[in-house]
This record gives structure tokens, sequence and C-alpha cells, in this order.
């Protein structure tokens, strides 16, 4: 298959659009706790992607501004509205999984 890279932008743009709804919209339930102890990331990986990426085109973004733009809130209301507290065992595991997903990456 044949796509030029306009096209390529464009439909990966929309798959990640489509993500993010799947995420916010049709399932605020799964936990971000969950997502990176079985996926090795979560919506606040994909809202640090987000800002990573529009300050490497040079656009000054702050993790709060980045988080507030991918989940189109301020997180703390986000977090209140869509997040429970997690056992310690999850807790656990998420210490495990954010050396191993997001420490690593950033050496």
């Amino acid at each position: 298959m044949d796509i030029d890279p306009q096209t390529r932008l464009e439909l990966e743009a929309a798959a990640f659009r489509r993500l993010c709804k799947h995420l916010m919209e049709d399932r605020p339930e799964v936990q971000n706790i969950e997502m990176m102890n079985l996926a090795g990331f979560c919506r606040n990986c994909l809202s640090r992607w987000y800002q990573e990426a529009a300050n490497d085109r040079g656009i000054t973004m702050t993790k709060a501004e980045g988080r507030e733009a991918f989940y189109g809130m301020p997180y703390d209301h986000w977090k209140a509205q869509n997040q429970t507290e997690a056992s310690p065992e999850k807790q656990a595991d998420f210490e495990v999984a954010f050396k191993e997903n997001v420490l690593k990456q950033s050496e």
C-alpha cells in the first residue's frame, strides 16, 4: 500500500484522536494505574508525549498545560471525577512499571 506522507500524517492523527476519545469518553473508568501496570503507559504518558512533541517544535508547554490539553480540563478535576484509590498491590506494581517504562525511557 502506497500512502503519501500527508495522508499518513492525517491517518495517524485520526487514530490518535480516536484513542483519546476511547480513553477519555468511552472508558474513563479504566484507571491510569491499571493501564500503566498492564501496558506500560497511561493517559498521563500520552499527555507527556503531547507536551514533549510541542516542546520539540518550539512550543513552550508545561506538564500541567500538556495534561490540560489532553484531558480537556485541569488534571486534578478529571482525576477527582474518574480515578479511585489504588490498592497497595496496584501501587507496588505501578512502582515497577514506572521504573521499567518511564524512568528507563528518560535515561
